[in-house]
């Protein structure tokens, strides 16, 4: 017996109807940071694996997630495990004008254990504004991420907000808090005492009970802003009020890799639950340009995963589950030379329309014509074919059937479809 194969561990197909929720998602996106004007970047799906080395040897993303090969050319590649690292390294591929304004949608790979709304291959929206220090960028891009959620009907984000200071100043911090951490050493979860000195701000991520404990008595990271990154961040503030964009502040929102500066912000949906309830995220990383060859550059963006995004619109009920179908099915009971023509001249006149095959019977066709989830059906049968009309007939309101004209049938059908 032949092996039935299935989809790999943490990974899960998008069928129609669940894909139209998929592509009201991403044209959202692509609206809302169109009119912003950032333009759509399409990147490898894999690079050399220094590309995400960079990112930081001591993230659980580069020791253990990573799916890396050699191809066989003996290059060592890996499978891109999130967006903005492609994007920066194209930035300084292609020295594009700046600020240089760009977002994705991609699939990331990471060999995690699947969790609610995160899988091994998952996918992402995003948006990068690389050239630019102005915090006047870091408040466009939270609010228009902000925009994004409240065009998909998103009620129940909120937004936390915080800052990680100038270079220096987050490096004065991380002294300061390795020694606070190490001298609690016995008070944390086992499992963090690595981080405790090797990465202490990521001491502060940590979702272990006994170690959340500690990091609630922390010191604050804003307490060590100097003067610019105070202003900056102040700014970053007066326009989102500006642009009533609600926020908290929060002192413990950090990121633990290296080249993140300033702005830092996190979107979270009430509508889940626990500690899978954020549905995006970002800041600024003025290092990165940098640390992958290029010319410093300053730059600012922001993930959000597809899969959780969904998550919290089923539980909004915010995306339209129905949609898709297509407005016209045409049931052709003499030959389906007729169905083929009529269905392509809809098509060709902006009607969305399709038709079944194989030469089934009227009643065959019937029933894939009600599963379409079209409005209208158009038949033809002999009486049709001889007096070159066709019969249209509701499939939903139940109104009487109309007899058409075969010559001009889309304007006859384009003020019926109206009240189908």
């Amino acid at each position: 017996m032949v092996e039935q194969f299935q989809a790999p561990k943490g990974t899960h197909d998008v069928l129609p109807v669940e894909s139209y929720r998929w592509q009201q998602l991403v044209a959202s996106f692509a609206q809302v940071m169109g009119g912003a004007g950032y333009g759509l970047v399409q990147s490898p799906m894999f690079e050399d694996i220094g590309v995400f080395q960079r990112l930081g040897e001591g993230t659980e993303v580069v020791r253990k997630e990573m799916y890396d090969f050699y191809d066989k050319g003996e290059r060592h590649l890996a499978l891109r495990p999130e967006g903005t690292a492609s994007v920066v390294r194209a930035f300084n591929q292609h020295r594009p004008t700046v600020p240089w304004k760009v977002w994705y949608v991609t699939p990331c790979f990471r060999y995690e254990e699947p969790q609610a709304g995160r899988f091994r291959q998952h996918h992402q929206v995003g948006a990068e504004a690389l050239g630019s220090a102005d915090p006047d960028l870091d408040a466009e891009l939270i609010a228009t991420q902000h925009d994004f959620y409240q065009r998909l009907g998103l009620k129940s984000v909120s937004l936390r907000l915080n800052s990680m200071g100038s270079a220096n100043d987050r490096r004065a911090y991380t002294e300061h808090l390795a020694a606070w951490l190490g001298q609690r050493l016995d008070d944390l979860d086992p499992q963090d005492h690595p981080n405790a000195s090797e990465h202490p701000l990521r001491v502060l991520d940590s979702k272990r009970e006994r170690s959340r404990r500690i990091i609630a008595q922390a010191p604050h990271i804003t307490d060590f802003l100097s003067d610019e990154a105070r202003a900056h961040f102040e700014r970053v503030q007066a326009g989102l009020d500006a642009l009533g964009v609600a926020y908290e502040l929060d002192t413990r929102l950090v990121r633990g890799l290296d080249y993140y500066t300033h702005s830092t912000w996190e979107f979270a949906s009430a509508a889940l639950s626990g500690a899978q309830n954020a549905v995006g995220g970002g800041g600024r990383y003025d290092g990165l340009a940098e640390s992958l060859g290029g010319k410093p550059a300053s730059g600012v963006g922001f993930g959000a995963g597809i899969e959780r995004i969904l998550l919290a619109a089923d539980a909004e009920q915010a995306l339209d589950t129905d949609g898709g179908a297509v407005e016209v099915f045409v049931v052709d009971v003499c030959g389906g030379s007729a169905g083929r023509d009529i269905t392509f001249e809809l098509r060709r006149n902006g009607i969305s329309a399709d038709r079944a095959f194989d030469g089934r019977s009227m009643k065959a066709q019937m029933k894939v014509a009600d599963r379409s989830g079209a409005r209208v059906a158009l038949l033809v049968g002999t009486d049709e074919l001889a007096a070159d009309t066709v019969t249209l007939r509701y499939l939903r309101s139940g109104e009487p059937q109309v007899t058409l004209l075969r010559s001009g049938l889309v304007e006859q059908l384009a003020p019926l479809l109206a009240r189908a």
